[in-house]
């Protein structure tokens, strides 16, 4: 094995444990005693703990298996191994690790949803950047898009948690109370999900349209070691000719690009935004 493959190895066990650390928290300190519907396989491994008292994770995973010899040809055999992988860690760590956390009160039912969610979505959003699965309702989704490719995945997403969510209130929950936090768990896990996801790779984009390019280049190279692009446009109105240069950097270094740039020319035009996700030199490597 190269040190590059024994680096991400150990980079995805680390993951793979942070997440399971994280899910198990959520759901033995804060999801079992409000008896909150969940989503996925844990939703479903969840009536057998409030039931028989079986370990969340460890049911979980004798679920998945059946899942995993189904879902082979559809998802190859280097996705499920992975996502195997990540499976067996996360339960150790959900069902022997995460119970030793000591519980924290939360008075307020609310925010001990919210805090569920955080913690979930925090938990699958560690497995997905390192392209891996916590298994159940993933491999059924992927299966589902594979047999049926116009469904869009939001769609089958929803429906199968809404599947989960009611069943798990019918099985234990029995309140409508209990079902609208099963959805808001949902929808806050699904937001910290994207959002731990995407301001991995983000960054911010700076616009200038300026008569004076090279020097404001220049002087964005010298304040924060950020390269830049110039190019030439055409004004819509006048046709006149200007030069636009193209800046991404970080959120703290956007402060020294606007100001050096508004120093050298009070004129320029700049256009701030948002960018979700920058790689190249400077930046992340891109990794197909």
């Amino acid at each position: 094995m190269s040190s590059e493959k024994r680096k991400e190895l150990i980079i995805d066990i680390i993951m793979d444990a942070l997440s399971g650390l994280f899910i198990g928290i959520a759901l033995y300190n804060f999801a079992a005693d409000a008896k909150f519907p969940l989503t996925g396989l844990t939703g479903i491994a969840m009536i057998f703990y409030q039931y028989w008292g079986w370990k969340i994770g460890i049911a979980t995973i004798i679920m998945n298996i059946p899942l995993i010899i189904w879902a082979y040809k559809v998802l190859g055999k280097k996705f499920l191994l992975k996502s195997f992988k990540t499976m067996a860690i996360g339960t150790v760590m959900m069902d022997f690790v995460a119970p030793l956390v000591p519980k924290v009160a939360i008075g307020n039912i609310f925010l001990n949803a919210v805090v569920v969610g955080v913690f979930t979505g925090l938990g699958y959003a560690l497995v997905y950047m390192r392209n891996s699965s916590t298994g159940g309702a993933d491999f059924i989704m992927m299966i589902i898009k594979a047999k049926h490719p116009h469904m869009s995945l939001g769609r089958i997403f929803f429906i199968v948690d809404t599947v989960i969510i009611v069943i798990d209130t019918i099985a234990y929950a029995h309140s409508f109370e209990a079902l609208c936090y099963g959805f808001v768990i949902s929808y806050i896990g699904s937001l910290v999900v994207d959002k731990v996801m995407i301001s991995a790779d983000a960054g911010m984009m700076c616009m200038i349209v300026t008569n004076k390019a090279e020097a404001i280049a220049d002087a964005i190279d010298k304040a924060v070691e950020r390269g830049t692009t110039i190019f030439t446009a055409k004004g819509g109105y006048k046709g006149d000719e200007r030069q636009v240069l193209m800046c991404a950097c970080s959120d703290k270094q956007m402060y020294q690009v606007n100001r050096v740039a508004k120093k050298i020319d009070v004129d320029a035009f700049i256009v701030i935004m948002e960018s979700k996700a920058v790689y190249g030199e400077g930046f992340k490597r891109f990794k197909g």
